[in-house]
């Protein structure tokens, strides 16, 4: 064992708590000693081989023992369960959903009375969003966290979460929050002690003392809140004496967003930390925040460097020694094959397909699955042992995220496409049905990203007679591709836009809040009165629930393409042991046809899974507006 090596585990040794029994100190050790080879050589990648690079290894490998030493016997369990069954989020049982506590549930306490229903929904992944401490006045909608360890006091208390992690495993549901690791907020104790003029937490931030460092950064990254501030590089306030002024602090998002320095390797340990602790208290997913951004390099984009791909895995590696059954869950809004570089076993279990949500809509606008279907054939597939995360809509706006090429092969010209889209999503387009919200609009350009429900965006608002089978049909995709489906709850009960959030001076210049109503009592109250639109959504929401539940075939992403023959028509088909399972989806606005030729190739007969009649594929098949066809059918 290489000298370095021998003294890291010497070092593991100091860490042994009294308390700390041979057989769980030997469960410890076996991990070190399979992750830790991975570990080093990932951290000397990214920092170099140096005396500080050493030492901080040595600390980091005492804070990964400490931590799993103090971790609850039933979580150690929980990593042995996972460990043992390492595809358990593959299940086609899995179902996710999403929420602002305070906005869905007032606090914790209420998150917890909810949990009957998230069971009769079949909920078995939570996201709760950002809920830590965060400034009062403008918190990015509390992406801007000015404590990891503390939750907001409107919300509850730490107490209360852990608790509540507890008795969501006990329901059979995963909890998952999310971890802002490329920024806190200016108020967090690291950047007030960066502000006070601490050197040591000054080099957690990226600080410069004149222009002449973020000049040159500025003249290769680009702006990504341009309406907040120009450039990357904000004015930091003068130090509390003003001793320190003139100072500049990188903040590619908001100003009160401050990007941490990764090149400084105590950051990477002080994060590691924050990380542990939340696994410690129950947490089972973490939602890793902006990913493309941690690593900066003078001269390029500063974003998807190699360094934040090493930097991910590493995190991985430290949370396979302290806490295995914590998965990552990437947020990576950037080009299709940017994506899924970020998806592996060893970096991100877990990803959001942003491709597949704007592709839903684009496929609902234009009445075309094209790009939609050739996006199912050439970028779902995914490496063993990850998932996609599917969605229709999330917290966030919908941005048109399909490569210009994907598009100019169907004889698309994407620029044009997208402002298309925009208009038509924000009822500018003569006959749109959709009522969604622009969100940093440039009129001039035509350039914005689309705020709004799923429900407002696909008709109900507006009182369109075939919102309802569009919104049945949009969630169809999600739950039948494979990986986990999300819901964002209430919009499945049809929950519209919310424009109170203009009566709001925190929240009336971001637009994204039209989509984040309150709990929708009233709908909540007609779910099972089938003459409502609430009834009946819900009602034909929760039956594929269900049907995805019974369908094996549903587990995992493998997935094959199947052409409809027809450019309205969306098909694919999951494979099982023995059978598989077509998928037909019509997003046009009359019946459209599968013909009998087309579908020559399959059995001379198939099952209905949605209403569990028989299908003669011997004939032509058509399928109604706006349907959708689960059917079951001899390998």
């Amino acid at each position: 064992m290489p000298a370095m090596e021998r003294a890291l585990h010497d070092t593991l040794a100091t860490a042994r708590l009294a308390s700390t029994t041979d057989a769980d100190w030997a469960v410890l050790v076996g991990r070190v000693e399979r992750e830790l080879p991975r570990l080093t050589t990932l951290f000397r990648r990214v920092y170099g081989e140096s005396e500080r690079t050493e030492r901080e290894l040595a600390l980091l490998v005492t804070q990964l023992a400490t931590s799993w030493q103090q971790r609850s016997p039933e979580l150690r369990a929980l990593d042995a369960a996972r460990e043992a069954d390492a595809d358990w989020f593959q299940s086609n049982r899995m179902l996710g959903g999403v929420i602002y506590v305070d906005r869905y549930a007032t606090d914790l306490e209420g998150v917890r009375a909810r949990i009957p229903y998230f069971q009769e929904l079949g909920l078995t992944y939570l996201h709760l969003m950002p809920l830590f401490l965060a400034p009062e006045e403008n918190s990015d909608g509390g992406y801007a966290v000015s404590s990891y360890r503390e939750v907001s006091p409107a919300l509850g208390d730490m107490a209360q979460l852990t608790a509540l992690a507890a008795e969501l495993r006990e329901a059979g549901i995963a909890l998952v929050v999310d971890f802002i690791f490329n920024h806190t907020s200016n108020e967090h104790e690291w950047a007030q002690r960066a502000l006070a003029g601490e050197r040591e937490f000054e080099d957690y931030y990226w600080v410069f003392d004149d222009r002449e460092m973020p000049d040159a950064y500025e003249r290769t990254v680009r702006e990504i809140f341009p309406d907040d501030h120009p450039g990357s590089f904000v004015p930091m306030p003068d130090s509390p004496d003003g001793s320190r002024t003139g100072r500049w602090i990188w903040a590619t998002f908001h100003s009160f967003q401050w990007d941490l320095n990764y090149s400084n390797p105590a950051v990477f340990r002080a994060m590691a930390g924050e990380m542990l602790f939340l696994a410690n208290r129950g947490v089972d997913i973490l939602r890793m925040d902006a990913v493309a951004f941690i690593w900066k390099q003078l001269g390029t984009a500063c974003e998807s460097l190699p360094e934040a791909h090493l930097l991910i895995q590493a995190f991985n590696a430290a949370l396979r020694i302290a806490a295995p059954a914590v998965l990552f869950k990437s947020e990576a809004i950037v080009h299709p094959d940017e994506v899924i570089q970020y998806i592996s076993p060893e970096e991100c279990q877990l990803s959001y397909n942003p491709l597949q949500m704007a592709l839903i809509w684009n496929s609902l606008a234009t009445r075309d699955g094209r790009l939609l279907q050739q996006a199912l054939e050439r970028r779902h597939a995914l490496p063993a042992g990850t998932a996609w995360v599917n969605y229709v809509r999330s917290h966030d706006d919908i941005g048109w995220t399909f490569a210009d090429e994907d598009a100019a092969e169907l004889g698309i010209d994407g620029y044009e496409h997208r402002r298309f889209l925009n208009a038509f999503y924000v009822n500018r387009f003569p006959g749109s049905f959709a009522r969604g919200v622009p969100f940093q609009d440039n009129p001039k350009t035509g350039d914005c990203r689309i705020s709004g429900t799923t429900a407002s965006l696909a008709g109900l608002e507006a009182g369109d007679a075939g919102a309802i089978d569009r919104i049945v049909l949009a969630h169809s995709i999600p739950l039948s591709t494979g990986g986990v489906p999300l819901l964002y709850l209430g919009d499945e009960v049809g929950q519209l836009n919310d424009y109170g959030y203009l009566e709001n001076p925190a929240h009336r210049d971001d637009s994204r809040w039209v989509n984040r109503p309150p709990y929708p009592a009233e709908r909540y109250a007609q779910r099972h009165d089938a003459t409502t639109a609430a009834g009946m959504l819900f009602a034909r929401l929760t039956h594929l629930l269900a049907v995805r539940r019974a369908t094996p075939e549903f587990a995992g992403n493998r997935l094959i393409g199947f052409d409809a023959k027809n450019p309205h028509v969306i098909g694919y088909q999951r494979p099982g042991v023995g059978t598989r399972v077509l998928c037909l989806a019509n997003v046009a606005d009359e019946p459209q046809t599968v013909t009998a030729l087309t579908l020559s190739g399959l059995p001379s007969s198939g099952l209905s899974l949605i209403d569990g009649g028989a299908i003669d594929l011997r004939r032509d098949l058509v399928i109604p507006a706006h349907g959708i066809v689960w059917m079951r059918v001899a390998a």
